[in-house]
């Protein structure tokens, strides 16, 4: 499977029940290798937009923003 989301896309990180998901608005910053255990699933390096804050997601753990796309990269 390949990376549903691209470098410069502004996306939000979705809450989870059992996962404090920080709020705010995240860039793709770099598309992580995908690993054969994580085919269905591919993660991606974001970076806040708002704050310091960088984290490795999966793709089922963000959406695309509702907010305009921008290459911030």
């Amino acid at each position: 499977m390949t990376h549903k989301f691209t470098v410069g896309q502004i996306v939000d990180v979705v809450a989870m029940k059992f996962r404090h998901a920080a709020t705010g608005k995240y860039v793709i910053h770099r598309l992580m290798p995908v690993e054969d255990s994580a085919a269905l699933d591919p993660s991606y390096h974001i970076k806040g937009i708002d704050k310091n804050d960088e984290r490795i997601v999966r793709e089922g753990e963000i959406t695309l923003s509702t907010s305009v796309n921008s290459a911030f990269a």
